[in-house]
């Protein structure tokens, strides 16, 4: 096993910040909202002016998550990355696009447009997701209380209302280092929002008590290094979350939106409509430290979710229904 950073999660990559809105209220003996938002800023600069190469992998695609075709087709990351719930997709897009607007004058002027990426998963047995109660002012503040310290983890955030192999699932992170030379190291991490799986799939813990039929579920996998990579090779970290998924007892089911999501903030991509060329350095294909990396995202993948049941807490939701905690 590679050694882990200093704090385990997302941030121990330089630059990267996350950020949590975690709304939880009873409003009648039937809805309870139990649901929020999370924000991972690649790095601390302009996020639109200095792009983010990234790459994304569907693994099942029994998901509704925005902004992935232009990521596909052109590589780059231009905004936050925003997790939510199913409903609230629509929202925390138009709330990211008010912040970003207010960040850069040239957005929709002679800049065109901006690409904004928002995962969801489905969290109506806990949540009253029909009450839409995420706006978009939830998504800017997920972004402005965004930290590059340790964060907190499990039902928070976009994972408040989250179910894991039928406990009580959420936010969980995990980091890896990666030796170069002269006693430096290359970070790779993994942030997911984990709402997958039955709990007779668990490998790692005993979870066969069910008290309810879980449904398919879905994960959200961000993988986030300052290893000099590019959109190609972060694709190919990107498919390796699946082994890590797989480690848990996932077999990526057919309702389940299994989606990953990679990033590097080591080789910024400023945008120079006059200058035809441009030039980087990155890492070889057959490097050893590119094989180090693909054991990273597997190890971060795999301990990501673990740590999303390990420090989540006994919710109860609507209709009274609870969901609780693993114990290990």
């Amino acid at each position: 096993m590679l050694a882990k950073g200093k704090h385990n999660d997302l941030t121990d990559v330089a630059g990267v910040k996350v950020g949590h809105v975690t709304l939880y209220k009873k409003i009648n003996e039937e809805d309870t909202i139990c649901t929020g938002v999370t924000a991972i800023l690649p790095h601390q600069g302009n996020l639109f002016r200095k792009k983010t190469p990234a790459a994304c992998h569907v693994i099942n695609g029994y998901g509704k998550t925005c902004g992935l075709v232009q990521v596909e087709e052109l590589g780059l990351l231009e905004a936050p990355i925003l997790l939510t719930n199913t409903f609230s997709v629509a929202s925390v897009l138009q709330g990211t696009l008010d912040y970003m607007l207010q960040e850069n004058e040239e957005i929709g002027d002679s800049a065109s447009s901006i690409n904004i990426v928002v995962g969801e998963c489905n969290d109506s047995y806990l949540n009253s997701m029909r009450l839409c109660a995420v706006e978009p002012k939830h998504a800017k503040e997920a972004i402005t209380k965004a930290t590059s310290h340790a964060f907190e983890q499990g039902a928070v955030g976009a994972g408040k209302g989250m179910v894991c192999f039928g406990r009580k699932g959420g936010i969980g992170s995990a980091s890896r280092l990666i030796p170069v030379a002269n006693g430096e190291c290359y970070t790779i991490a993994c942030l997911v929002l984990s709402n997958f799986g039955k709990a007779e799939q668990a490998i790692f813990a005993d979870l066969t008590k069910e008290k309810f039929k879980a449904s398919d579920g879905s994960i959200m996998m961000i993988v986030a290094t300052d290893a000099p990579v590019y959109d190609r090779q972060l694709k190919r970290l990107a498919k390796r979350c699946a082994a890590g998924l797989g480690r848990t007892g996932s077999v990526f089911a057919n309702g389940s939106g299994d989606i990953a999501i990679a990033f590097s903030n080591a080789n910024l991509y400023k945008c120079h409509p006059n200058e035809p060329f441009g030039s980087m350095s990155y890492l070889s294909d057959d490097s050893e430290i590119m094989g180090q990396l693909f054991q990273g995202v597997v190890e971060a993948t795999e301990e990501a979710i673990i740590n999303s049941l390990r420090y989540a807490e006994t919710t109860k939701g609507r209709k009274g229904r609870i969901v609780e905690k693993a114990v290990f």
